[in-house]
């Protein structure tokens, strides 16, 4: 595979042996991405996990203190009064007849779904649609809730939700190249940090293999998986 000369020169400035500390391993994503858009800073986790076994499929949600820097879409499937309460919280779009019909007509312009409980018969009908999406709303992740005014509130204000893949590898966005370094160093320390909590009791050998930060168009830069206390 042929690289541009920009993506050359960034990957020049990285040491491909060395493992970075998180502050280090910030400052350099943050000098490789020159791109001409805005690019995210998204983090892959390795784990030494078999997500075939449902008690190590790793999956949760983490409160990044900074946010991700992209204005998170949310609709609410919910009956009234909390379709209200959730606009008033700033869900993008609640109700439940009319957006049910939508995504079964192919609608889904939305990034995050949240549910009430009672309408979860309605909801569940949509999980083949709303599965392969990763959209189909889960209690694990929060996104089915009485209390959806402040799920959306979270949601609004940097909450994400993560699962390991089939690969045992666990890939979020943790924020924008043109964040303040600090603020991605403390984003990717909340993440990395709930990863350590979600530890499987019946998980063996190394638990993080692998840790690695980029840039959307940017080389990755290996972080010392030490950093992560388990």
């Amino acid at each position: 595979m042929k690289h541009g000369k920009r993506f050359r020169a960034a990957f020049s400035k990285i040491d491909k042996k060395k493992l970075y500390s998180i502050e280090e391993a910030v400052s350099a994503v943050k000098e490789a991405a020159t791109a001409k858009f805005g690019e995210s800073v998204d983090i892959a986790v390795r784990l030494g996990v078999d997500p075939k076994k449902a008690d190590q499929a790793i999956r949760g949600t983490v409160a990044l203190p900074h946010g991700i820097g992209k204005e998170v879409r949310v609709l609410v499937l919910a009956k009234p009064p909390k379709d209200a309460e959730a606009k008033a919280a700033g869900a993008d779009y609640a109700g439940l007849q009319e957006y049910v019909e939508k995504i079964q007509g192919g609608w889904a312009d939305v990034d995050v779904i949240i549910a009430a409980p009672d309408v979860m018969v309605e909801v569940g009908k949509l999980g083949k649609i709303l599965g392969p999406r990763g959209l189909m709303p889960n209690p694990k992740s929060g996104t089915v809730t009485p209390d959806v005014a402040t799920a959306v509130k979270e949601v609004k204000a940097g909450k994400i939700e993560f699962r390991v893949d089939k690969a045992g590898v666990v890939h979020v966005t943790v924020g924008k190249a043109q964040f303040e370094k600090e603020k991605l160093v403390e984003n990717v320390k909340a993440f990395l940090a709930m990863i350590a909590r979600l530890k499987p009791a019946t998980a063996k050998g190394q638990y993080v293999k692998s840790i690695a930060l980029s840039s959307t168009m940017g080389p990755g830069v290996h972080i010392d998986r030490t950093v992560v206390q388990v």
